[in-house]
């Protein structure tokens, strides 16, 4: 069975991450899914968006959660030179999801943590939003995947591993179906963890050079890249 792609933050590589023409972008390269990033308003909107602080791609040094929607959407996005000029803007998630179900492409969400003081705004949208099919959610955060299998058991949900995680204690998490891990956890010790666990695992920070990729272990369920393009030649 085919490996799905799944374009991190659009095709990031070629297009300003996160924007609609990202998105718009990675279906042309191949993608098979999209992986975006959620934060939540001042005012309870969900939007996508990756950093908790704006500065970054807007040049306004103030957090998400600091902002309202219609200040967040009145921002020009681009790199420090490139948004002076620029028409593009923060989507809101559920232009993203509308998109995405016309689309029949399935979504990666990644709750960041602005959602963590705002519980209220993730079950509004697991209680009222249609998510489109083979779509699910990832976070850092347990807490927030916790509430996602409360409210919507049947939807997937991923946890992104970093460092400290004990692999020992997989079976600690009956609320994660799927581990999200950087490409340098693509070991075997890992991956048999996993497979013990009946769980599996899907990467990011791939680019399509690596040898695994051509054979990969019976857990990959997924490769998280910014070069869709790249590995969709190269993948199984």
């Amino acid at each position: 069975m085919s490996i799905p792609i799944y374009a991190h933050r659009g095709a990031s590589a070629y297009v300003l991450e996160n924007t609609m023409e990202a998105f718009r972008k990675a279906l042309k390269l191949g993608a098979d899914g999209i992986e975006l990033d959620v934060q939540c308003s001042k005012d309870g909107h969900l939007i996508v968006f990756h950093d908790n602080n704006i500065k970054r791609l807007t040049g306004v040094n103030r957090l998400v959660q600091e902002c309202t929607l219609e200040e967040l959407k009145s921002y020009p996005l681009g790199r420090r030179f490139s948004r002076i000029f620029s028409t593009k803007r923060i989507p809101e998630l559920k232009d993203v999801i509308d998109w995405a179900i016309k689309e029949k492409v399935p979504l990666n969400i990644e709750l960041k943590e602005s959602l963590t003081t705002n519980h209220e705004a993730l079950i509004k949208l697991l209680t009222t939003v249609k998510i489109p099919e083979n779509s699910h959610f990832s976070s850092f955060y347990q807490k927030l995947l916790i509430i996602v299998k409360k409210y919507r058991p049947h939807i997937e949900t991923a946890l992104l591993v970093t460092k400290k995680f004990d692999w020992s204690k997989l079976d600690d998490f009956p609320y994660v179906d799927v581990i999200h891990a950087h490409k340098k956890y693509y070991k075997r010790s890992y991956l048999k963890a996993c497979e013990s666990a009946g769980k599996n695992m899907r990467f990011y920070s791939v680019t399509g050079k690596e040898s695994f990729i051509a054979e990969p272990h019976p857990v990959v369920a997924g490769w998280i890249t910014d070069y869709p393009d790249i590995v969709a030649k190269n993948k199984i």
